[in-house]
């Protein structure tokens, strides 16, 4: 396109803006931007918009609004008109494909022999035929529950708590699940999350829940008792060599009485004494009786509990020990000690006394108190 060519068309294109913003087409509040877009054009093309003589030239008596028209009537008769576009049918939804029946026919028969193999304590077997049947119908939470008692059957606690979660995290409603989920929980030392899983239970199952399912949270739930019975007393015993002659120190390791506090008890009966006020625990283990009264109190800790509560037997302790707590003769040199007569005349240490002395009232009676320590021992297993 040649210079004045291009002239000619700025001044067009000049024209269509004040005509723009006379016919109304562009708001009277663009107007002063419009006038401001013709000056530029006006000075960048070095065109006069009010060169009338110019501006005849370049329109020809005509408007670049209908110049352009004819341009494109004529466009549309040079374009072959385009085919009509077929209608555009709505996109099918796609399905996530599953097992097939034949497939799931597979994986149930897959569950009936890891079933079978449960009731022959076949663990191993039933743990592989669940596991088929969840490869071919992945989260069944029929499958995994059966799975998670499997392997609650062989100790493996922890993929039977994840197995019993998912299925029931599948189907919230599956009580048996719940019920394994608790199972493995419990064995795994989960009390508290035990009980939350037997109550879920309990919930799925309605009509307050099926007796298994009860007896479950019952047993939970009293040992979390027990646990927060625990903490209040503080009754854990110390890793170390105990120094509290308080009664929560009269368990020794593994609940057995702390035999330091039987020896300074034991001082005030008259046994020899060692450096500092102590007894001599090697001459009092000598003595038959004293002997039989250590196995009793080994058979029963709740008698050795009782006997460190009384005021009496506790008078006798700091006799032999200092008041500060650092044990038997800390600060306690000058101290007598108390009458044993005047102890046995209080009648709850009269029977103590008696208990400690066996059935036989004598050290004939030791064979029976060992039977009973041996079994006082094996049932602290459960």
């Amino acid at each position: 396109m040649s210079s004045d060519s291009k002239k000619r068309l700025a001044l067009a294109i000049i024209d269509f803006l004040s005509t723009s913003t006379k016919d109304g087409t562009v708001s009277s509040d663009d107007k002063e931007s419009i006038e401001v877009a013709q000056q530029c054009i006006a000075d960048a093309f070095k065109v006069d918009p009010t060169d009338k003589t110019a501006m005849m030239d370049a329109l020809a008596g005509q408007s670049l609004q209908s110049i352009y028209g004819v341009f494109e009537k004529m466009k549309q008769k040079n374009t072959p008109a385009k085919p009509a576009s077929p209608p555009i049918k709505p996109a099918t939804p796609t399905t996530p494909s599953g097992p097939s029946d034949a497939e799931k026919a597979e994986a149930e028969s897959l569950k009936g022999k890891g079933n079978a193999a449960m009731a022959k304590k076949d663990y191993p077997s039933a743990i592989e035929y669940y596991t088929q049947a969840l490869r071919i119908v992945p989260n069944n939470p029929i499958y995994l529950s059966n799975r998670a008692a499997a392997y609650s059957s062989t100790t493996q606690y922890e993929k039977a708590i994840l197995d019993a979660q998912v299925a029931v995290d599948t189907d919230p409603s599956y009580a048996k699940a719940w019920s394994r989920l608790g199972h493995a929980r419990f064995a795994k030392g989960d009390a508290r999350g035990a009980m939350e899983a037997y109550k879920a239970g309990i919930e799925a199952e309605g009509n307050g829940g099926s007796q298994i399912t009860r007896n479950g949270y019952e047993t939970a739930k009293k040992k979390v008792e027990e646990e927060i019975a625990a903490e209040a007393d503080n009754i854990t015993p110390p890793s170390g060599p105990s120094t509290s002659r308080g009664a929560g120190g009269a368990g020794g390791a593994g609940g057995m009485p702390d035999l330091s506090s039987l020896a300074g008890m034991l001082g005030g009966a008259g046994a020899p004494l060692g450096g500092g006020g102590m007894p001599d625990l090697s001459s009092i283990m000598n003595n038959p009786m004293f002997a039989q009264m250590a196995q009793n109190l080994m058979s029963n800790p709740a008698l050795m509990q009782n006997m460190m509560n009384n005021p009496l037997l506790r008078e006798m302790l700091d006799s032999v020990g200092g008041d500060d707590g650092e044990g038997p003769g800390a600060g306690g040199g000058g101290r007598s000690m108390p009458d044993l007569s005047g102890l046995l005349a209080d009648p709850n240490i009269a029977e103590m006394a008696k208990n400690l002395m066996g059935p036989g009232g004598g050290p004939g009676g030791a064979g029976g108190a060992g039977g009973d320590a041996g079994d006082a021992a094996g049932s602290g297993h459960t």
